[in-house]
């Protein structure tokens, strides 16, 4: 509840902060109400006072916090419908997007990270690290293009863009094989970035804890390797793993923006990026909240995951 209570006045400077970044920003949203023909200066007056864009700065970021403590996160200026409809209509395939690149990540560089320990120093393990290191450095976009490039185009087994086919999402067995065929790509240019961060987070907690001696004494009580890795040692190297996780949520969902811009993904993530474009304040803030509100409540869930699997965490 401290933590709840400590991250309110947080969030409602991130509000404050992100409206002033966003309006100090050269562009003219107005632009974007009454198009790119001329037209009379009354006339964008008018638009401009009815959108509460001739108020000085602080005047606006006031009034537009004050509306989303009333739920309301404004009218999109380009898409013509409330922020709120926007988002929701975009958020799943985000989350779809973002919570499988994210398990993938996970799940994979764990276990990557802890083979790589279990043959420390290794041949095994320098392969991995080295490949780890190319794959933490590779940006998701560049990633996406190769693997655009080499399945859909020179070998054809993956579609390219989307979330489904042209023609409509199929029913039954068809349409998810369908979805997920759509979803390989996207799903591993998002996560290879996080793969290699927590598998080489892993391999570092794990190789301090080897060490330990109830390691040592569950060795001596004849565990075998495989007990002793997972049983033992991941259990206890796992909050720098969970911290990392946690933590790198708020990257892979704002990440996400230009993953789903290369593959035309119909998330929240696109949506952002044709907003910056068309210069759409209402919703740039309404996402940039939603990603600080992810933010806080991962870091959150981290503290309590955390307090879980190690109790001396206070």
């Amino acid at each position: 509840m401290r933590r709840i209570l400590h991250a309110i006045p947080l969030l409602l400077a991130v509000i404050l902060l992100n409206y002033g970044l966003i309006a100090a920003t050269p562009g003219d949203p107005v632009t974007a109400l009454v198009g790119d023909f001329p037209a009379p200066a009354a006339y964008r007056a008018q638009v401009r006072h009815d959108y509460g864009l001739d108020k000085p700065v602080p005047i606006q970021a006031l009034r537009y916090l004050v509306r989303v403590l009333h739920g309301d996160l404004g009218y999109s200026f380009a898409n013509r419908q409330p922020v709120v409809s926007l988002i929701a209509g975009r958020l799943l395939a985000t989350l779809e997007l973002v919570g499988t690149a994210l398990a993938f990540a996970s799940i994979a560089g764990v276990l990557l990270g802890a083979v790589s320990a279990q043959f420390g120093g290794g041949i095994f393990d320098r392969a991995t690290r080295g490949a780890l290191t190319v794959g933490y450095a590779l940006p998701e976009f560049w990633v996406g293009q190769m693997l655009i490039l080499c399945f859909a185009i020179w070998l054809g087994w993956l579609p390219s863009q989307g979330a489904h086919a042209i023609r409509g999402a199929a029913g039954g067995w068809a349409g998810i094989a369908d979805g997920l065929r759509h979803l390989l790509l996207p799903a591993i240019a998002l996560s290879l970035r996080y793969l290699a961060l927590i598998a080489r987070v892993t391999r570092t907690s794990i190789l301090d804890v080897l060490g330990a001696n109830f390691v040592l004494a569950a060795r001596a009580r004849g565990a075998g390797s495989i007990r002793v890795l997972f049983g033992h040692a991941l259990r206890n190297a796992a909050a720098p793993v969970l911290n990392t996780i946690g933590f790198n949520l708020g990257f892979i969902l704002a990440g996400s923006a230009l993953v789903e811009t290369v593959f035309g993904w119909p998330g929240i993530g696109r949506l952002l990026f044709d907003s910056i474009e068309s210069r759409d304040y209402p919703t740039m803030l309404g996402i940039l909240l939603l990603v600080s509100v992810c933010v806080v409540g991962a870091n959150l869930l981290t503290d309590i995951v955390h307090r879980l699997v190690d109790p001396r965490v206070a």
